[in-house]
């Protein structure tokens, strides 16, 4: 506590008043029986001629503002739902609850019982017959005309930043309202939702970096999840053709405006499906959540107006490079020739990656900034996909898509290798390129390869980027701004910094 600030000092002083008056400045609870927001939309209709028909309430929220007149005090209160103004008389609560309004400070905690009525301004505001201090703030809030404008305290005390940034929570609303329409959007077409372990003894499901950490009683490595998908897909083996997680993943990776290493995905898997039928599905759940948040089947982004409307284009991965890059097909076609193209578009390779690696990265610098409507990228090199199914007589392509819109990948997804020979064969390959310094290439999941063993049906799975989504349906240009506590270095003084802050 920063008993040295002045302003601390002095709200301080006003608790250890209250408290030597014999008033509980933390009470454990008040009784509220209406919202902010209610009571606006239910009695908008109220006239300024007297109370009539006007109910009692009891109200409760956070001091934003406070101006007292001699014997009477306006004041605005702020709940989950919204503000409404409070109006406080000396002769109607008495002079020792009056005098309390002396020792408030802007947000400070108040509980209010009283009656609606409408002011002569026209504003809807509580006449308070009782007044109870909730919980005393020993701390000011940020300064009121600027507001919390600073990006790294917004996010590392993202409390204030949903206080004075009304704009913020709003956000926020929407990401939870996403989630759930995408919830509906699957139940409503049978599909069941399931947990899966966030802890596992291999990472799998991805190619990515995982995080590693150590269960002490049974001595064991294990490794936070980087996705859920060969879980997922042993369900599928047991006979739930439909199910859908909405995960936490965690990847050991960098941070960016579009990456963040914990982060929400929908993962969803379809029995006697492919890659095909997910397209169509996709685009049919992507219309609907824009029609459900917004009203319409289109969206802005960063000054871009996008549609959902389908059908959405759909190119190889081959032909993006070709008509959106301006690449040399034939060129394409060979290691020498994709790693000639990646030095000449100044597209940093490493040694030993094959072609199809070198294409990726080529797409990802070339092409994915410039998809900005919704676009299906399909049929990817094999040597990328340890997990999908091979296009029928082409054996190094995938039945694989990338779904973009606003310069970001949303979501992939891939008819499912159910064949365990094949996927053997391909878990072997990637156990070499481990070999040779890969560290996100994919580890031999035994019991993974037992149960397809026993059977999997035709399958297509789908992960869709939640955050990235929000993203789009906030016009957030970076995902620290969905995410509510997004991962930061620690400050200075915190966490055995040097400092304090």
């Amino acid at each position: 506590m920063e008993e040295h600030n002045p302003l601390v000092s002095e709200r301080m002083r006003k608790l250890a008043e209250l408290e030597v008056a014999g008033i509980d400045p933390y009470p454990a609870r008040f009784g509220v029986t209406h919202l902010a927001a209610d009571l606006h939309r239910e009695y908008a209709g109220l006239s300024e001629e007297g109370d009539a028909g006007a109910p009692q309430v009891s109200i409760a929220g956070r001091l934003m503002s406070i101006r007292g007149h001699g014997k009477a005090t306006f004041a605005h209160l702020q709940d989950g739902s919204g503000r409404i103004q409070i109006y406080i008389v000396r002769d109607t609560v008495g002079l020792e609850a009056y005098e309390l309004c002396k020792k408030l400070d802007v947000g400070d905690y108040l509980g209010v019982e009283g009656q609606l009525f409408r002011t002569r301004t026209g504003e809807l505001t509580v006449r308070a017959r009782t007044v109870q201090l909730l919980s005393k703030s020993l701390r000011p809030l940020p300064e009121k005309w600027h507001g919390l404008t600073d990006v790294e305290t917004r996010f590392r005390q993202r409390y204030l930043d949903l206080l004075v940034n009304r704009q913020v929570a709003g956000a926020f609303r929407t990401r939870s309202r996403l989630i759930a329409e995408m919830r509906r959007f699957l139940e409503s077409r049978g599909f069941l939702e399931v947990e899966t372990p966030m802890m596992q003894s291999m990472a799998g499901g991805a190619m990515a970096r995982p995080f590693v950490t150590h269960h002490n009683a049974l001595d064991l490595t294990l490794y936070l999840r980087i996705a859920p998908e060969l879980y997922l897909k042993r369900l599928v083996v047991g006979g739930f053709d439909r199910v859908f997680e909405i995960n936490r993943n965690f990847r050991n990776e960098g941070i960016s405006t579009q990456h963040n290493p914990e982060f929400t995905m929908l993962e969803f898997y379809q029995a006697y499906a492919d890659y095909q039928n997910l397209m169509a599905l996709t685009e049919e759940m992507l219309a609907h959540l824009a029609k459900e948040i917004t009203g319409d089947q289109q969206v802005t982004y960063q000054g871009q107006r996008i549609s959902f409307a389908p059908p959405w284009p759909k190119l190889t991965l081959e032909e993006s490079l070709v008509k959106l890059a301006g690449l040399d097909a034939e060129a394409l076609q060979t290691e020498e020739g994709v790693s000639t193209l990646a030095a000449r578009h100044g597209v940093s390779i490493a040694p030993g990656w094959g072609r199809g690696k070198v294409m990726a990265e080529l797409f990802d610098t070339l092409v994915e900034p410039k998809l900005i409507q919704p676009t299906f990228i399909i049929d990817f090199p094999t040597e990328l996909s340890p997990l999908a199914k091979a296009k029928h007589g082409e054996p190094m392509t995938v039945q694989r898509f990338e779904m973009f819109v606003g310069g970001m990948e949303i979501a992939n997804a891939y008819s499912e290798l159910n064949d365990p020979r094949e996927q053997r064969a391909r878990f072997l390959d990637q156990l070499r390129q481990r070999d040779q310094g890969d560290l996100e290439a994919h580890g031999l999941d035994e019991d993974f390869l037992r149960a397809l063993e026993y059977g999997m049906p035709p399958t297509a799975g789908e992960g869709i980027g939640i955050d990235r989504l929000a993203m789009l349906f906030t016009d957030s240009p970076s995902i620290r701004d969905v995410i509510l506590f997004p991962l930061l270095k620690p400050a200075q003084g915190e966490q055995g910094g040097p400092d304090a802050v």
